[in-house]
């Protein structure tokens, strides 16, 4: 494997982790952007612990017609050239088992897509890379079903397992975040995220195209750090009308640095006392 600067990524328990990216790895340069922003912010706020993220494969599009993204080969040299050009760590979402090797060899943190969560195999092959593994939670499953998730990658011999919270389905095209999920998932799982830009998606639809409410990101994502997550997802995209997926979902780079500095806020303001509570 590509040992290079994060062999071994842990969350930090003194930082705000951030995981960030564009949706789809749609091309160095949207890429490069995204990620350079990134990298100012960490030398900005080094209470932050930051992670590039991006798919390379969209593979679960609502219609055939929707563009994909750029492979595997190309996405791992997207993601090469980031880590080696901003000294940032990277994470990507894998859809088969077979690609977690591949993708480990490159990435600090595997991430286990939310419609995938239960699939057995994948976690056997995310855990057994030895990387740091990122799940999010089915938007079908309740926040106490993921137990059986993170018992599998225990078992598995994952040594670093993160959790996230993306909504849960509420009637047709609709998500809900319940924020008890938090405190539920602690229980089992230390390190509990929340996908801020996909908890507002208005998901498939007839147009065959998924819409969002992007206005409710900020106060979904304050909410959570006040409830108790130990980070946030956020994607980002220097012009998000433009961006080949999650078009109403992604923050544009120029809005973002306000919201952090309040999530920031937030955070350093809750955590004593939801690190104090009795999770559930």
């Amino acid at each position: 494997m590509d040992r290079m600067a994060f062999d071994s990524l842990r969350r930090d328990p003194e930082k705000l982790l951030l995981l960030a990216g564009p949706c789809s790895l749609e091309s160095w340069e949207i890429s490069s952007t995204v990620a350079a922003f990134l990298a100012s912010l960490q030398k900005k706020h080094p209470e932050l612990q930051i992670v590039f993220k991006g798919s390379f494969d969209k593979a679960n599009r609502s219609s055939i017609h929707s563009p994909r993204g750029v492979g595997l080969r190309r996405g791992l040299e997207i993601l090469r050239e980031v880590k080696r050009a901003y000294a940032l760590p990277v994470t990507s979402d894998f859809h088969g088992p077979e690609q977690a090797e591949a993708l480990a060899e490159v990435c600090e943190v595997l991430q286990v897509p939310a419609f995938l969560c239960r699939q057995t195999d994948m976690l056997i092959a995310a855990a057994k890379t030895g990387r740091t593994v990122s799940v999010k939670k089915g938007q079908f499953l309740s926040p106490r079903e993921m137990r059986h998730v993170v018992e599998k990658l225990c078992e598995s011999g994952a040594r670093e397992i993160w959790s996230m919270e993306r909504g849960a389905s509420f009637g047709y095209q609709n998500l809900v975040v319940d924020m008890r999920s938090f405190a539920i998932m602690k229980a089992f799982a230390p390190t509990v995220l929340f996908d801020a830009t996909h908890s507002v998606q208005i998901p498939g639809g007839d147009t065959g195209v998924t819409q969002g409410e992007r206005f409710f990101t900020p106060l979904l994502a304050r909410a959570a750090l006040a409830a108790g997550a130990n980070g946030l997802f956020f994607e980002l995209h220097p012009n998000p009308t433009q961006a080949t997926c999650d078009a109403a979902n992604q923050y544009p780079l120029e809005d973002f640095e306000n919201i952090l500095q309040q999530c920031l806020a937030t955070w350093k303001l809750c955590r004593s006392w939801t690190e104090a509570e009795v999770t559930a």
